[in-house]
């Protein structure tokens, strides 16, 4: 079954060769999206990469510069496309960390239908508001994405709605299939592409794409260290549910991935791989730096994989989807400040000193003639378990780079100066 010049048509033939390849998801499906898709998404641009990793042939598929920050409107468009008159007039419900959200409520604000958003209460406020911006009505769930699709189930059920799933349905995975589409396009000779992974819907229509037009290429996804969920059912052969999950990358912070996605990652995925929080926050640095290009966490996940050699690209041509760029500014300067120290560029000091005067002007003294530049200064004679005659002075300081930070470090040692 596809979408035909406005209408459901049915494939016997297709449908009998495999059930349409799973969840009869064809490559003429994926055709018909991205004709439905045209003046509504944009054709990202891939851009080259000289910084990501030297050892390879990078470049980046720019999803963080779609229409709403992120490749969601794919296939949300396309599937709200698919809906009967009857369906479309109950309205739509669907449950969303903030992408999908923003996607299902321009699609509907399109055709004219009425939009009901679930996302969790921590979802970041921008893309809270850029989904009420839409027209959609949001309610907040205490909790992550699965609580928030819990709820949207259960109002789905009250009210009559059409439910739009984020990931888990032949539409949407076609949808975002277009994105692999479009890599194929722009560079046919690609040998590996990093997806990032939250339910799976992005990788399962990428992997797809790219599977029917180079079979050669590998296709890798990329998930949070506190958020495995497709990795670890993989690995285990069965979907499972997380507990919990944690992870600046709110928007792959997914507990339990579909049963269409696990099984499209199963046929078509080359592997799955995760990348830590300081790696995360190290490729969104990089990719403001180098390329003055802002990705949300769970965009950036597939450049950490990248960059720290996650999986074998030596001499490749790589492709890195960036899926968003909706980073919460709030938590931006957080982010980065992770980067910076862990690159040692942010160095933290906490000296002990005679609480006496000259000892902290003779502590910046020292620490200025390492060249470090000092960001802040904390001066605290209230520490619990320290002498009534010392106090703890928290310095923050610039420095160019690990060695620099060591440099300070042992200067300081060396001048009799003890650090906690």
């Amino acid at each position: 079954m596809y979408i035909q010049g406005g209408q459901i048509k049915i494939n016997v033939r297709e449908k009998e060769k495999e059930r349409c390849e799973l969840l009869m998801l064809s490559m003429e499906m994926l055709q018909d999206a991205k004709k439905v898709l045209e003046g509504i998404a944009r054709q990202t641009p891939l851009f080259h990469s000289t910084y990501i990793n030297p050892d390879a042939d990078v470049y980046i598929k720019c999803e963080n510069m779609q229409v709403t920050g992120s490749f969601k409107l794919r296939g949300a468009y396309f599937k709200t496309s698919s809906l009967s008159e009857e369906d479309a007039q109950k309205g739509v419900i669907a449950c969303s960390a903030g992408n999908h959200a923003q996607g299902v409520a321009l699609a509907a604000q399109k055709r004219g239908i009425p939009a009901v958003i679930c996302m969790p209460e921590s979802a970041p406020l921008a893309k809270v508001e850029a989904t009420k911006s839409y027209g959609a009505e949001v309610v907040l769930v205490q909790g992550v994405y699965d609580d928030a699709a819990a709820k949207a189930i259960e109002l789905q059920k009250e009210k009559g709605y059409t439910f739009l799933h984020p990931f888990d349905d032949e539409y949407v995975i076609a949808g975002q299939g277009t994105v692999g589409m479009e890599i194929m396009e722009q560079l046919e000779d690609a040998e590996v592409v990093l997806v990032p992974i939250g339910g799976g819907g992005l990788i399962s229509g990428v992997a797809y794409a790219i599977k029917q037009m180079n079979p050669k290429c590998k296709v890798y996804g990329v998930q949070a260290e506190g958020a495995p969920s497709m990795k670890n059912s993989i690995e285990e052969g069965k979907i499972g549910k997380l507990s919990d999950v944690s992870t600046m990358a709110d928007g792959i912070a997914v507990k339990q991935p579909g049963d269409l996605t696990f099984e499209m990652c199963q046929k078509y995925v080359d592997g799955i791989v995760t990348v830590s929080e300081v790696e995360i926050a190290q490729a969104i640095l990089l990719l403001m730096e180098k390329h003055k290009m802002v990705a949300e966490g769970a965009g950036a996940v597939s450049v950490a994989a990248a960059m720290q050699n996650k999986v074998d690209l030596k001499g490749k041509k790589t492709v890195c989807v960036i899926s968003g760029g909706n980073v919460d500014v709030n938590i931006l300067d957080r982010i980065l400040d992770k980067a910076l120290q862990a690159q040692g560029r942010l160095t933290k000091l906490s000296v002990v000193l005679m609480d006496k005067p000259g000892e902290l002007t003779q502590l910046l003294h020292a620490i200025a003639e390492t060249g470090a530049n000092i960001f802040s200064v904390n001066h605290d004679r209230m520490v619990k378990d320290i002498a009534v005659s010392k106090c703890i002075v928290d310095i923050l300081a610039e420095t160019r780079n690990k060695a620099h930070s060591e440099e300070l470090i042992q200067s300081l040692k060396k001048d009799g100066y003890i650090l906690q």
